[in-house]
């Protein structure tokens, strides 16, 4: 697959349009959906080129946590305080390149937006679930889903959690639900869909205001026109030149999150019009070693024996640290007090042994090295201080009960799966900048194919995706729609 950047085509050299329409939206996943929604309620005409046969894009294949705070009806409901405020400090704090602007707009809208998603025709479940893990089992409608409790993040704002899940029981298609409906909302506004058509190039006029779209399905090609044209049709985790030029770390071992139209197109529409991207040498990676949360009170170690991260870390956070290692290798340490077999364990149990001097000939660690990892360990977990990591006082629990086992979190042994978090850079509405930070005139992009407000692995908060790519897909489409008024 190309990373090749598409020729824009002049307007001039257009003999025939086979349609006009104020706002084109490329792609319906949350982003496009939301974006033709709110821009057809602004009664703007609006038009969904979308290349597979049905709506949903990688959206429909995610569990459903839509990250928002700032007191929506389900925080307070269970009783968890929140402000726009505290939400602001902790997404600013854990983003590696934050963008105050967007941040700012995400927190202070989150409530508003949380009202406008449940409009749609559904109900979070006013419930919370309390237990550490990386998706409600059930259909409880508020978890942490982030690094809120974690060190330095926990002293740098408020903790609360954010993670609310669609009521879809499971691990998958809670997204769905929501893409069902906003199936329904964009039908009954009068947007038109055209199904298995693809976006081919951007059409602009003599000064460079993207006003078009070519457009290609099997055995026809055409040309719509545009006041505006929303690009949301994903990232490019499935194109493999793309990931090789820009995150080459990503082809060696993980299973990549995405589907076949993953593949970048939305990005290298937006440069060929002069858009600038951020964070593409970003992706998201994760083998979660929990559930059960129990095994967080053990030792994460690299081959030198040596903790690096704290083990209560959001799973993301972890996995970022585990690639930074040695080799990319690394060993989740519990003894026999502590330990839990997973049911569907993505870092693989390795064995269990007697000694720790066992245990570190069989893994290739340092004796020495280990027992002195573990034994500065248990001393203070004894008094409940993790001096190294601040690992939270729940998860500190002596690990001196033997025998000790250990489970595989090495890059290529444990089951990894990423996606990419790069891509174009844009305005606080969705306006596609430039390099020095103008706009493209009449050009848009949200989701997947704009940089994510998730900038990082390890600053990543499970959520971040849906909650971003939905608000911001929002406000693309009602400021485009309002350049046609």
């Amino acid at each position: 697959m190309s990373a090749q950047i598409p020729e824009i085509v002049a307007a001039d050299s257009i003999g025939e349009w086979n349609g006009e329409f104020d706002v084109v939206v490329v792609g319906f996943g949350i982003a496009g959906g939301c974006a033709a929604v709110e821009a057809a309620a602004q009664g703007a005409r609006v038009l969904i080129l979308e290349r597979a046969g049905v709506a949903g894009g990688t959206t429909a294949l995610a569990g459903g946590h839509f990250y928002l705070g700032g007191g929506t009806a389900v925080q307070q409901a269970t009783g968890q305080a929140d402000s726009a405020e505290e939400m602001y400090k902790y997404l600013l704090s854990v983003s590696r390149d934050p963008e105050p602007e967007k941040i700012r707009a995400y927190c202070d809208g989150s409530v508003e937006h949380f009202d406008w998603l449940e409009a749609l025709g559904f109900e979070f479940e006013r419930s919370y679930y309390p237990a550490k893990a990386v998706i409600q089992p059930g259909t409880q409608g508020l978890m942490y889903t982030g690094n809120e409790k974690v060190w330095p993040y926990r002293d740098q704002a408020v903790p609360a959690p954010r993670g609310h899940k669609v009521p879809v029981p499971g691990e998958t298609q809670g997204a769905g639900m929501v893409i069902e409906l906003l199936v329904k909302r964009a039908a009954a506004l009068g947007v038109e869909v055209w199904y298995e058509t693809g976006a081919t190039h951007l059409i602009v006029d003599a000064d460079g205001t993207v006003v078009g779209v070519q457009w290609r399905r099997p055995g026809e090609t055409g040309a719509v026109r545009a006041k505006s044209v929303v690009l949301a049709a994903g990232g490019f985790v499935m194109n493999a030149d793309m990931v090789g030029e820009h995150v080459p770390w990503l082809t060696e071992k993980p299973f990549v999150l995405g589907t076949t139209y993953d593949d970048g197109l939305g990005i290298r529409l937006g440069i060929s019009a002069g858009g600038a991207v951020r964070n593409m040498d970003q992706a998201f990676v994760t083998a979660p070693v929990y559930p059960p949360s129990r095994l967080l009170t053990g030792i994460i170690v690299n081959r030198e024996g040596k903790r690096f991260v704290a083990e209560d870390s959001y799973h993301s956070r972890t996995s970022a640290f585990v690639l930074e290692q040695p080799g990319a290798a690394a060993y989740l340490i519990v003894d026999s007090a502590h330990m839990e077999r997973p049911e569907f364990p993505l870092a693989p149990f390795i064995d269990g042994w007697e000694t720790v001097e066992e245990m570190a000939e069989a893994l290739g660690i340092p004796t020495e090295a280990l027992q002195s990892t573990l034994d500065s360990y248990n001393e203070h977990a004894r008094e409940g201080e993790d001096p190294d990591f601040h690992k939270g006082p729940e998860w500190l629990q002596p690990q001196d009960t033997g025998p000790w086992g250990a489970f595989d979190l090495t890059l290529g042994k444990a089951l990894y799966a990423g996606f990419t978090l790069g891509g174009l850079r844009t305005s606080v509405n969705g306006e596609v900048l430039r390099d020095n930070g103008s706009p493209v005139p009449g050009l848009y992009a949200a989701g997947a194919t704009s940089s994510t407000l998730a900038q990082d692995s390890k600053g990543y908060a499970s959520g971040t995706q849906l909650g971003a790519g939905s608000f911001f897909g929002r406000r693309a489409g009602r400021h485009a729609a309002s350049r046609s008024s």
